[in-house]
């Protein structure tokens, strides 16, 4: 198979597929530079699902040039292409590090807040991109393959055991964990890939963060696009400055919401919201 026509099958077989050598040696070193001044300020995650040894930077694309160009890679659009329907959009922009000590996230699937009935299509499309080499012992992402095709009933049992809710500082301690529930059927897979590598794979399929068993952080991206229809989970038009998204592609701009779906979602008094942006600030 020739492009991307063999990940867009084994994404439509088993829920996921790993792109190996996506992000150059060069652009993982800006990368690390760019996050250093954010994660040197060590904050934590406040709930059990966002993980009390995990550190997170949102709204990623508007970090460093080099998460704005990751945004728009080709292969990656491409396999949005295939997947999503055309202006889709970017709905989430982190950046992920699971710190020594971690436990395993819980399991889940990223579009889960769709309430949409399963087995269906995904609404959205996932990219989780390694910085650091990802292991088996420092906390590499777990999937459950064939999981996109799960129903319902399957799913809620997981997603009852999430826990969101806020924990006050001196408390937020990592949470153990089942390495693999009973009630888990199918197959259990660490994603070990080296850096520069990305697992791409489906909204609807199951998944975490592992356990960081290791002695060093893992540090990852994680860039996720959903259908153009679908509320983003980042609001971009407030976390990413105006000036800022002014100097961006064109192509980004729609990406972060600046676009309409036909025929008219997303205006913004009846005009492109990409009027917006050449507006002045003053």
């Amino acid at each position: 198979m020739s492009g991307v026509a063999r990940e867009i099958s084994a994404i439509r077989d088993v829920g996921f597929v790993v792109i190996p050598d996506l992000i150059p040696p060069g652009d993982l070193a800006e990368m690390r530079g760019a996050l250093a001044p954010a994660l040197d300020a060590e904050l934590y995650g406040r709930n059990d699902f966002e993980g009390h040894r995990t550190q997170r930077v949102y709204s990623l694309v508007a970090q460093a040039p080099v998460f704005t160009a990751l945004v728009e890679h080709p292969l990656v659009l491409a396999l949005c292409d295939a997947f999503l329907e055309p202006n889709y959009l970017l709905t989430a922009s982190q950046a992920i590090r699971i710190s020594p000590g971690e436990t395993p996230q819980p399991f889940h699937t990223d579009d889960s807040f769709y309430r949409i009935a399963r087995p269906r299509d995904a609404v959205s499309l996932s990219f989780i991109f390694a910085v650091d080499a990802f292991t088996a012992e420092n906390g590499a992402t777990q999937v459950v393959p064939g999981s996109h095709r799960w129903a319902d009933a399957e799913v809620e049992r997981l997603l009852a055991e999430i826990d969101f809710a806020t924990v006050p500082e001196g408390d937020r301690i990592p949470r153990p964990k089942d390495a693999r529930p009973a009630w888990l059927h199918g197959e259990l897979v660490d994603v070990v890939m080296p850096a520069g590598a990305a697992i791409a794979f489906l909204g609807t399929l199951v998944h975490r963060g592992g356990e960081n068993r290791s002695a060093h952080p893992r540090l990852a991206l994680s860039n996720q696009y959903c259908q153009p229809w679908a509320r983003q989970q980042e609001n971009y038009c407030l976390s990413v400055p105006r000036e800022q998204a002014r100097r961006m592609s064109s192509r980004v701009q729609a990406l972060l919401g600046y676009s309409v779906h036909p025929p008219f979602m997303g205006h913004a008094n009846g005009l492109h919201p990409r009027r917006m942006l050449e507006e002045s600030d003053g």
